[in-house]
């Protein structure tokens, strides 16, 4: 079992950063992909970036802003977020599975509460 616990979401200013981190507790966290998904209002849950042993990668949309990160001693995984937009404003929520990454929620085993992050003026 993994409990995982997002922090870091707030309110910022359109082009400004955030930084996101999911702490993670019950198991060795670097056996573990990590993902962020994150929802919008009226909106589906949606990939955001992923983590694994093979690496990262990132949907088309947070590409060259956005950057996934892991310090296994600590157990924790951050989302890194610059040149926000409006439109990144939602949930976000971090999930853990198997040790392959994969881009497809229903893959993940474990999540977290989410955090809100609203990008505006």
């Amino acid at each position: 079992q993994v409990h995982l616990v997002e922090s870091g979401g707030g309110l910022v200013q359109p082009g400004g950063s955030l930084r996101l981190s999911c702490a993670a507790s019950g198991r060795t966290l670097s056996s573990y992909a990590m993902g962020w998904f994150r929802q919008a209002p009226g909106k589906e849950r949606e990939f955001v970036a992923a983590i694994s042993r093979s690496g990262a990668y990132y949907a088309d949309s947070v590409k060259g802003r956005f950057t996934i990160s892991r310090d296994n001693a600590k157990s924790t995984v951050y989302l890194q977020m610059s040149s926000l937009k409006p439109e990144d404003t939602a949930i976000f929520y971090c999930a853990a599975k198997g040790s392959t990454s994969s881009s497809y929620s229903y893959h993940y085993d474990y999540w977290g509460q989410g955090t809100q992050v609203t990008v505006s003026s």
